[in-house]
């Protein structure tokens, strides 16, 4: 097998806003990059009036951002997704604790052995995944944490030892750009202390520049999330800014040795095929 790349998240458009960038950029570097996404975020909010109405119960607003998602993952170049078949949790006052199917409620050992059986499939040398607060709290990007967590410590046993594993994480200062002006709407009244990392948790630093229209587009791409309602879709230039230049990553874990910390290239000291870095 080649050098591959697994990324777990809960929710389509989770993809794009920490890392969308990173998979761009390893996609068009030969990588084999692979999207497993939990639910298809049937308990988010349409913000685009334009999209009209959805009905959730007979489940359009989960068509319609599945749609959303293969449609992003075409702009970043990458594989389409798979998805796991769990529903969306909701969060606070949304939350569906009566949902079986809702991944705050599933079996996680079940979780585990679907994920496992992907890893057995694509072969990863790296995962990423949600830090262990899920950038905001929310309760199925804690699940998708503790999954990706547990996966990569049980890779060995599907023949498939992971590497490395990373996680998507925020500076103190990113966090607070992200706050201010309008603001991104799930970070507001959270603590970046406790929300973000310090630079000294920052293992790997990403450049993206030459992947920004990529990420672009493909954040766009979800416009039931990035509609004139939506915070997300109405970032400031410097907001953008900070998300489309430098992507950063702390180390959940490593099998092999890492010389340079921190580092500039997920898949140092794991063998990658060189391919000369051509933009988007």
């Amino acid at each position: 097998m080649g050098p591959s790349l697994l990324a777990l998240f809960a929710h389509p458009d989770d993809e794009v806003f920490r890392c969308g960038g990173t998979l761009a950029r390893y996609a068009r570097l030969g990588v084999r990059v692979t999207l497993v996404c939990l639910t298809k975020g049937e308990a988010g909010r349409n913000t685009d009036p334009a999209l009209g109405e959805f009905n959730l119960e007979q489940g359009d607003l989960a068509r319609r951002r599945e749609a959303e998602l293969r449609e992003a993952c075409m702009h970043l170049g990458i594989e389409p997704p798979v998805f796991l078949g769990y529903h969306d949790s909701g969060r606070n006052e949304r939350l569906r604790r009566d949902d079986p199917l809702a991944t705050i409620n599933a079996d996680p050992l079940e979780m585990e052995a679907k994920v496992l059986n992907v890893v057995a499939q694509v072969q990863p040398q790296v995962m990423l995944g949600f830090d262990p607060h899920g950038i905001y709290g929310h309760p199925d990007h804690l699940v998708a944490h503790r999954v990706t967590a547990a996966v990569f410590a049980r890779s060995g046993s599907v023949g498939v030892p992971v590497s490395r594993l990373y996680y998507t994480v925020q500076t103190h200062t990113q966090m607070r750009l992200l706050q201010t002006g309008r603001g991104l709407g799930v970070l507001a009244g959270l603590d970046p202390q406790t929300y973000a990392v310090c630079e000294a948790t920052i293992a790997a630093r990403i450049d993206i520049s030459l992947y920004a229209d990529c990420k672009r587009r493909a954040l766009y791409a979800h416009r039931t999330q990035t509609g004139p309602l939506s915070t997300l879709g109405n970032l400031t230039e410097a907001q953008w800014q900070a998300m489309s230049s430098v992507e950063t990553f702390s180390l959940g874990g490593t099998r092999t040795p890492i010389v340079n910390y921190p580092h500039s290239d997920l898949f140092e000291g794991v063998p990658l095929t060189q391919v000369q870095d051509v933009g988007a």
